[in-house]
This record gives C-alpha cells, sequence and structure tokens, in this order.
C-alpha cells in the first residue's frame, strides 16, 4: 500500500492537470497541487522500506541493480513532482505549462520505475520469497524466471 497510493496521487495530479488543461479551468490544478504533496510525502515513506529491503539483497545480482535502478529513478521522481510543487505554491489554480510538465516527466519516469519495482517483485521475488532467484532473466527477455544457466551478470 505504501507504493499504490503515492503513484496513485501523483498520477491523478497529471490526470487533473490535463483536465485542466481542456476545460480552462484552474480548480483541478488546485486539487492536483494537494495531490502532488501528498503522493511526494507518501513517496518519501515508501522510500525508507524500499531502501531497507535493497540493503538485504545481496551483492553482485541482478536484483541489486534493478534495484538500484528502481530506487533512483523513484528520487528523480521524486524529485521532479517536489519541483512542479514548489513552481505552484504562489498560486496552485495556475501553475503555468512548466509545473505540469515537469509533472508528465515526472509520471513517465514512474512509469519506468513502476516496472522495475514490478520486476523486483513479481520476477526476482525480492522482499516476497526468501528463496527467490535473484538473477533471474528480464521479463522481456522470452526467458524463463528459472533459467539459471545463461543469466548474465
Amino acid at each position: 500500500m505504501l507504493v499504490v497510493f503515492p503513484l496513485g496521487l501523483l498520477l491523478m495530479a497529471v490526470v487533473f492537470d490535463l483536465i485542466a488543461l481542456v476545460l480552462g479551468s484552474g480548480y483541478w490544478s488546485g486539487i492536483a497541487y494537494y495531490l502532488i504533496g501528498a503522493g511526494v510525502i507518501g513517496g518519501l515513506a515508501a522510500a525508507v522500506f524500499g531502501l531497507i529491503d535493497w540493503l538485504a539483497i545481496p551483492s553482485n545480482t541482478r536484483a541489486k541493480k534493478v534495484g538500484l535502478l528502481h530506487g533512483a529513478g523513484n528520487i528523480v521522481v521524486l524529485a521532479l513532482f517536489t519541483v512542479s510543487c514548489l513552481m505552484r505554491r504562489g498560486s496552485p489554480e495556475n501553475p503555468g505549462i512548466a509545473a505540469m510538465l515537469i509533472g508528465v516527466a515526472g509520471m513517465g519516469l514512474a512509469l519506468i520505475t513502476s516496472w522495475l519495482g514490478g520486476e523486483l517483485v513479481d520476477r526476482l521475488g525480492v522482499g516476497v520469497d526468501t528463496g527467490a532467484h535473484l538473477n533471474a532473466p528480464n521479463s522481456l527477455s522470452g526467458r524463463p524466471a528459472s533459467d539459471f544457466s545463461t543469466t548474465r551478470r
């Protein structure tokens, strides 16, 4: 739950900004401002537990590398949304196109980091199964997760 709430809040902020652009109503961008604030706070809480999980992953595994990309990418996502939120502070109902575009960029990166998080949990079993195969091949490779022999390091 620590992951889905911040992600949902940030996604809805971008959606509300798009609604504001279409309808020409700053009301929706005002709501987006508060959604971004809540999403960033929730994302910071999720990051604490993500760091704890990442520190427990053995070194020299694919999971450790994917986890690093996932975590670093999410830090950038939170930074982008924080900048967008700060740009809106003076006038949440009229954030300007730059603040909105930064949010869209943050959401684009969040889609990638979400896939990496899914890779960690679903494919590599991090935080789910103590017997996880931490060097399972990428899910896009077409190889089964049990393929130990051809995993690249």
